[in-house]
């Protein structure tokens, strides 16, 4: 379908600040304009805050989202999108605090440390480190150990579906989902949706190509299904999984793909693509209709994966 009108109003508004191509930056001066950017905002949750996280590399910060209503809750570990490059738990906030209220669980917002300063694979040692801690604190959280989840946007999901990875390679900690919202999932940028979604739509190939590169420690490394879940071998035996993918996206195909696989591994799996959308929609609440719509969809994901995980 066309471009969504609301999707388009967007692209328009970030054109009009005149920021320069993120591929033509360093990652220093990348994040600072990044974060200049106003944040969504979310709903009250019942309280919130910061703490850290023993890491591989040293003390990982978090952030701690807690619903309204008795314990113990269910938990979504979630991972911020950004690129492994500019992101922060202040451009997640919104997002947490309504998969918070919607999902009725507590959310575990991880900041690992980015790239290019902390290249693969440590940002996602630091995700998988996080995962455990959660389920093996649970009780200090007021979490149910039954219940943890994992998710993310963008290079969160593509986290998210590493420490899935992991967990299931290493024996734990059990996980009930996970939410990989337009997951990056393969270093790919000759699909059809990269092809043509690859320039006018926020997120370019160029920019993608800069997070690459960035991210990597070598060109091998995209062979490493930690860092590119689609080049696992086997993707059985994995959580249940809500694909997310919108259809002006260069990343849309290979959610689709990675959506496919899981399927074909016997892997309870829904995939949505949002027609009209455009990367990053998931956090345009305030703006966008079908992010709001999308929000809900995940927060039914996680309430019926909290749910199957009591029996």
């Amino acid at each position: 379908m066309p471009l969504d009108p609301q999707a388009e109003a967007v692209i328009k508004l970030q054109e009009a600040a005149g920021e320069p191509p993120l591929h033509t930056l360093s990652p220093a001066l990348a994040r600072a304009i990044r974060h200049a950017r106003p944040v969504a905002k979310g709903p009250e949750v019942a309280r919130s805050y910061n703490t850290h996280i023993p890491g591989p590399a040293g003390a990982v910060p978090a952030r701690v989202y807690v619903p309204f209503g008795d314990g113990p809750f269910p938990c979504l570990v979630y991972y911020h999108g950004g690129g492994w490059v500019i992101g922060t738990l202040d451009m997640s906030d919104g997002t947490c605090r309504h998969l918070c209220t919607g999902g009725g669980c507590v959310v575990v917002s991880v900041d690992y440390r980015l790239a290019p300063e902390a290249k693969f694979p440590l940002p996602a040692e630091e995700c998988y480190a996080a995962a455990q801690w959660v389920h093996g604190h649970a009780p200090s959280l007021d979490v149910d150990p039954r219940r943890v989840a994992v998710g993310g946007g963008s290079a969160g999901a593509n986290l998210a579906a590493a420490v899935a990875l992991m967990a299931r390679d290493r024996g734990g900690p059990p996980l009930v989902h996970q939410l990989l919202v337009y997951p990056v999932t393969d270093r790919n940028f000759n699909t059809p949706s990269y092809i043509q979604n690859g320039a006018g739509y926020m997120l370019t190939c160029e920019s993608m190509i800069w997070y690459w590169d960035h991210y990597l420690s070598s060109p091998a490394d995209a062979q490493n299904p930690y860092a590119a879940p689609l080049q696992a071998k086997d993707v059985s035996r994995l959580p249940p999984a809500l694909v997310i993918t919108a259809e002006y996206d260069p990343l849309r195909d290979e959610g689709e793909a990675y959506a496919r696989r899981l399927q074909d591994a016997g892997v309870s799996t829904h995939y949505s693509c949002y027609p009209g959308m455009i990367h990053g929609f998931f956090g345009m609440h305030e703006a966008v209709d079908k992010a709001r719509q999308a929000v809900e969809e995940a927060c039914g994901a996680l309430r019926q994966a909290f749910a199957l995980g009591l029996r």
